[in-house]
């Protein structure tokens, strides 16, 4: 799949409420992606915009990018890395990230092990930012990416993860990267009936069937006007998530 076509039909911040004129239901792509909206809308009627949806999912996440945004956006970040301060650079991304609740609790702390030395703050600092703003292929850029996780200092816990191999590119590139939870993610596929070619080990061939999953939702979903992988995200997470039972 292109992803630069999908980041192109993802629209970014928007704070104003959908009209009702203009919400119409779409053709879904199967029942259980029916019955899956049916039951986001049950929770947030509104939709992506209902207030509620807003304090409950999109609201924290699009804090941290805004607070991404601040700190390490690309024009900060060059000079950060030329100055050689990784550490300063790590410091800013596991601040970030410690304010959501997107890795578990074990994954954080893997993460801080992974980057206390001087050579997994370098390692992780170089390596993010050639995932995040390099040149080539988004394919060739995300498996070099969880390559550079797997070589990370590890004390117990092993720091390459689905999450911790997504949880960055969606922090700072939400109109382009999807975070990948395995357990909420495979669920929210099963329900949808779509098949999620998942394999354990963080690789290219899921992500990029993340992706597509990602995309049906946002096709089937495009009267509800989706902002970007934030909203997709979460309505994945609304579908697979013990926290939205009924």
């Amino acid at each position: 799949m292109n992803c630069s076509l999908l980041a192109n039909k993802l629209p970014r911040e928007n704070k104003n409420p959908m009209k009702k004129k203009d919400v119409q239901q779409q053709k879904i792509s199967t029942e259980g992606a029916t019955e899956c909206r049916r039951k986001f809308l049950r929770f947030f009627p509104k939709g992506f915009y209902d207030e509620k949806y807003i304090n409950w999912e999109r609201g924290y996440k699009w804090k941290a990018h805004e607070d991404w945004e601040e700190v390490l956006n690309r024009s900060a970040y060059r000079p950060l890395l030329r100055e050689r301060k990784f550490a300063e650079i790590c410091a800013f991304a596991v601040r970030i990230e410690s304010r959501t609740n997107l890795l578990f609790s074990f994954e954080k702390m893997a993460l801080r092990d992974a980057v206390k030395t001087p050579e997994g703050a370098r390692m992780f600092a170089e390596g993010l930012y050639e995932f995040l703003h390099g040149r080539g292929k988004v394919e060739t850029k995300f498996e070099r990416w969880c390559e550079v996780i797997a070589a990370l200092p590890r004390k117990q816990t092993r720091v390459l993860t689905h999450p911790l191999a997504t949880v960055f590119g969606f922090i700072a590139q939400p109109e382009t990267h999807i975070f990948l939870k395995p357990n909420v993610t495979r669920i929210a596929a099963r329900k949808y009936d779509f098949d999620l070619q998942y394999k354990s080990r963080p690789s290219w061939e899921t992500y990029a069937g993340m992706l597509e999953f990602a995309e049906t939702i946002r096709r089937d979903l495009s009267d509800l006007q989706p902002r970007d992988m934030m909203d997709i995200q979460s309505f994945i997470w609304v579908q697979g998530s013990d926290e939205y039972t009924e």
